[in-house]
């Protein structure tokens, strides 16, 4: 997963409608929440769950193109988790949608394992 080839591949898919582009790029940190080291990840993800996401994500009021990317396996601290794009026509509609979308993809469809 490339970062620049992400976005540029995503903003192929933005109409002249969208006035805003918000994207979220997670990475592997080296602490877990609770301060403890972590070396690497390994993340699975549920594609149809996934696939759910966006399209509830992509009807939301606004909203114009959303697309995300997860990396499963083996992850070591630094490397991307996952990239999500959210483009729309106003600020507010483009934020909701992305965070809606992101919390919902962190609890329903990534679990991940710090070694």
């Amino acid at each position: 997963m490339d970062l620049k080839e992400f976005v540029q591949n995503f903003k192929k898919k933005v109409g002249p409608e969208s006035g805003m582009i918000l994207i979220h790029n997670g990475v592997v940190r080296g602490c877990s929440r609770t301060g403890e080291r972590v070396a690497s990840i390994t993340v699975k993800a549920d594609r149809k769950k996934l696939g759910e996401i966006m399209d509830e994500a992509s009807a939301h009021q606004g909203i114009s193109a959303v697309a995300c990317h997860i990396n499963e396996g083996d992850l070591e601290v630094g490397d991307d988790i996952m990239l999500l794009a959210v483009a729309g026509d106003i600020r507010e509609n483009v934020i909701e949608a992305l965070s809606t979308a992101l919390n919902r993809i962190k609890n329903e469809v990534t679990a991940k394992q710090e070694h």
